[in-house]
């Protein structure tokens, strides 16, 4: 037996060692395939913009983007693969989409094929809880008859009027005072809240003829301005999550999705109750009912396509809500961005001044009696906004920089090719990127990262860009209707600021970009204000007296 034992333990030992060397063999193999692998991926970097990995493709180098400034993150593949490249998401979800920041493939997609690239069903079910069949996302026979309604009603006398009255209104008798008193209490504000405030007032008025009183002393809050905001936030989150993912969350009503229909809930509480008290408004003649110009009053007095049904509550509520995202978030969003640009660019500050100083100036005409003004005491005209060129060409230079709309999105109807040559199939997600295209040297130059409001100016006057180099306010037959009055709003309120304040921003308050349908500053805007130095206006006003 002991014999037998000793002549088997050679044997023993001989078939440990080879398990072991099948084992390591196995190991080698196993770190060879995964370092090939490894190396594959990172290989494609170059040529398609990101690593692709198996299975989950390129979602890794999303979600380390999504951790960061998704903005800047975008802006830096694209600058490397000439302004377009292909997203791939994991195989097993629609996160799939082209991404583009050429000039050439926005004219095309805009304007030059435009009937081939629709909002889309992807996009149109990714917003519907907030927007439904507002103009934002929808397409065809819908989107056409919002369209030239609001254009019509955009372009007649009495709407300028009302709009420019109520901004007038807005900022004498409500921004400016709460300005002032936190001058008087030696306060820090958060001026991105106070200009959203102004602007979703004003919006209000417009699209549904009521006043809010979202800016007032005080700075009340107002349950559907913060339901606004947090639908804006949580939609947004749907376009970097899985359609199935997203959905399964929403009929568990967990995480963002469960915020998204609590916020719902505050939005079409606010906008059925003003429709409901419009109706009986309307069901009483009287002169009340004829002197009525909101948007809301005009929809409400169409019909259907069969000229028999009035629009139903639920068409009403879309079309309202989807002018308040188009009138509240751009214009505040793009002044806090250009107050911020303000604190670091002091010459542009002082040039600005002295455009609006000296306009004003102009109203001491020759051989008339000097008109007597205070600073605080200037009413600025119509006619006197609009000549502020440098003023205008400083407000597009921040919307270059920081577009309101970061990126927007349409969707492939039939197979195509953009002109850089990027085939398109059928289906396929576009995604152009109005954030990136201002950081790109070969549309604006080596200095396209300076806040240089010149670049848009000829002999003094601002000249415009063409919309698909600039497309802040989107372009074709898409183009914002909106584009005059916001430029409007955007000058007489800043105006109005810069004669009487100079705006600080708090030292190390942090500013970047919020990932929602528009460029908000994540941590707001900090900042406390310091009131013109009389002697420092003197060299711009020759006003007697001050």
């Amino acid at each position: 037996m002991n014999t037998t034992s000793y002549d088997l333990a050679p044997s023993v030992s001989a078939a440990g060692f080879l398990s072991s060397f099948c084992e390591i063999q196995k190991m080698e193999i196993f770190l060879a395939t995964a370092v090939f692998v490894v190396i594959h991926c990172l290989r494609q970097r170059k040529r398609h913009g990101l690593p692709s990995w198996p299975l989950v493709r390129m979602l890794p180098s999303l979600i380390l983007g999504l951790r960061g400034n998704m903005y800047e993150w975008i802006s830096d593949v694209l600058k490397g693969q000439n302004g377009t490249f292909m997203f791939k998401g994991p195989w097993f979800t629609n996160l799939n989409c082209v991404v583009t920041s050429d000039p050439r493939n926005l004219e095309y997609l805009l304007k030059t094929k435009f009937p081939n690239f629709p909002k889309g069903e992807y996009f149109r079910a990714t917003v519907r809880d907030l927007l439904g069949d507002g103009i934002f996302s929808a397409d065809d026979e819908i989107w056409q008859r919002q369209r030239k309604t609001t254009s019509l009603e955009f372009h007649s006398a009495k709407f300028r009027r009302m709009t420019t009255d109520s901004l007038l209104e807005l900022v004498h008798a409500r921004l400016l005072p709460v300005l002032e008193d936190s001058i008087e209490k030696f306060e820090c504000i958060d001026l991105q809240d106070i200009l959203l405030r102004l602007t979703f007032d004003n919006v209000c008025m417009i699209a549904f003829g009521v006043d809010p009183g979202c800016l007032r002393p005080g700075m009340p809050e107002i349950p559907f301005a913060a339901a606004f905001e947090a639908a804006t936030e949580a939609t947004i989150a749907r376009f970097v999550t899985p359609t199935l993912v997203w959905r399964a969350m929403r009929w568990m009503g967990a995480g963002s999705e469960g915020r998204l229909r609590e916020a719902i809930k505050g939005v079409n509480g606010f906008a059925e109750e003003v429709i409901r008290e419009r109706r009986k408004e309307m069901a009483a003649e009287g002169a009340e009912r004829r002197r009525r110009t909101d948007l809301l009053t005009v929809f409400m007095g169409m019909k259907e396509e069969d000229g028999r049904r009035a629009f139903s509550d639920k068409l009403l509520r879309d079309i309202c809500v989807n002018f308040i995202l188009a009138g509240r978030d751009t214009s505040s969003v793009a002044l806090s961005w250009f107050f911020w640009l303000l604190g670091q660019n002091p010459k542009v500050e002082e040039r600005i001044l002295e455009e609006v100083c000296g306009i004003v100036r102009e109203r001491n005409v020759e051989g008339e009696e000097e008109v007597v003004l205070r600073p605080e005491e200037v009413v600025l005209r119509a006619e006197e906004v609009k000549k502020m060129d440098y003023l205008h060409a400083a407000l597009s230079e921040a919307l270059r920089l920081y577009p309101s709309v970061p990126v927007d999105h349409k969707e492939v109807l039939e197979d195509d090719k953009f002109p850089d040559g990027t085939v398109l199939k059928k289906g396929t997600k576009v995604v152009y990127a109005i954030y990136a295209m201002g950081r790109m040297e070969g549309i604006w130059g080596s200095d396209c990262r300076e806040f240089k409001p010149e670049r848009w100016l000829r002999d003094r006057r601002f000249m415009s860009e063409s919309a698909y180099k600039f497309t802040a306010f989107n372009g074709g037959p898409r183009l914002c209707l909106g584009k005059d009055f916001a430029y409007y709003q955007m000058k007489f309120a800043a105006a109005s600021i810069l004669l009487r304040y100079r705006v600080v921003v708090v030292e190390g308050h942090p500013v970047v970009p919020k990932m929602a349908l528009t460029m908000y500053m994540k941590y707001g805007l900090k900042v406390v204000l310091e009131k013109r130095d009389r002697n420092q206006l003197d060299k711009y006003l020759s006003f007697k007296a001050i």
